[in-house]
């Protein structure tokens, strides 16, 4: 079956997923960690432009365009389009795709999975073919882990290995830093370095988070079990870390994921100033500043 595309171009964000709290609760017998997040994405991320074309065609630019592996063939964003085409019961569509890598590869903040579940979400409106649920989650699933909880860039609570997804709090008015040290963490090696793979989950949250402090004394009682043995494979993000500590602006840090990126929470207003300072003493990171939600 063909389709008919709806309109002539699909441009969204691709949202990164900031890990603000990341317990690990246990390991499967398959190898698999369990896990209970909570997953926010606030407005910095790639950008996924689509729209109709002679020819099937994927443009990779922006900053880290260079750093991805494999060629374009091997892109989530093409194997989403494929899958997409297949689930749909459709000719893969003819359609320029543009991603602007504007997110480090590999760096803790699910930037693939986001392109993949942006693809999907494009894809629909511009073919006008809309998966039931269960079958996109199931499509979003076999594309990777992180994908499901992609779909719906809300706040979301993760369990079990990531596909047990229930909706978050609404968070407050506030501010985020990203700071990646440009140096790339393998997932792999961080659970390999990882000591205690039972640990408690995170602490019962509210519907609603009033303000900053509110959700800044929450996460005061979680962690990420992650960024201890993160810190061991990348020493470079205990710098990170301590630059966000030092600047009084910012009131919470963490690191995302398993790294290397890490986070600050601030007031929105300083938001653009501290990026701006960070950007100008250390020149060779990745500095990125937006709205929480």
């Amino acid at each position: 079956m063909a389709y008919s595309p709806q309109s002539s171009v699909r441009a969204e964000l691709a949202r990164a997923k900031v890990n603000l709290a990341l317990h690990i609760t246990g390991q499967r017998s398959d190898g698999f960690h369990l896990l209970d997040s909570l997953a926010v994405f606030p407005q910095i991320g790639d950008r996924i432009a689509i729209e109709p074309a002679d020819t099937l065609e994927l443009i990779v630019d922006g900053p880290f365009a260079r750093d991805l592996e494999g060629g374009t063939e091997n892109n989530l964003v093409l194997k989403s389009l494929n899958g997409f085409a297949e689930s749909a019961g459709i000719v893969v569509p003819k359609v320029k795709i543009t991603l602007t890598k504007r997110l480090p590869v590999a760096s803790g903040i699910g930037g693939g999975s986001s392109d993949a579940a942006t693809t999907l979400r494009l894809l629909e409106d511009i073919t006008g073919h809309y998966l039931a649920e269960d079958e996109l989650h199931k499509l979003a699933t076999s594309l990777g882990a992180d994908v499901p909880v992609c779909l719906e860039p809300e706040p979301q609570f993760m369990r079990g290995i990531g596909e047990d997804l229930s909706p978050g709090p609404s968070l407050p008015a506030c501010g985020i830093v990203l700071v990646n040290p440009k140096v790339g963490v393998e997932t792999p090696a961080v659970f390999k370095a990882l000591e205690h793979r039972k640990n408690p989950p995170l602490p019962k949250a509210p519907a609603e988070f009033d303000d900053l402090a509110a959700l800044t004394h929450y996460l005061e009682s979680s962690r990420n079990d992650l960024q201890v043995p993160a810190l061991s494979v990348c020493p470079e993000i205990a710098d990170v870390l301590t630059a966000l500590d030092a600047d009084s602006r910012v009131v919470f840090t963490r690191m995302s994921g398993s790294g290397a990126t890490c986070f600050g929470l601030c007031e929105n207003t300083d938001t653009r100033s501290i990026e701006m300072d960070l950007r100008s003493a250390h020149p060779n990171w990745w500095v990125a500043s937006g709205p929480l939600r």
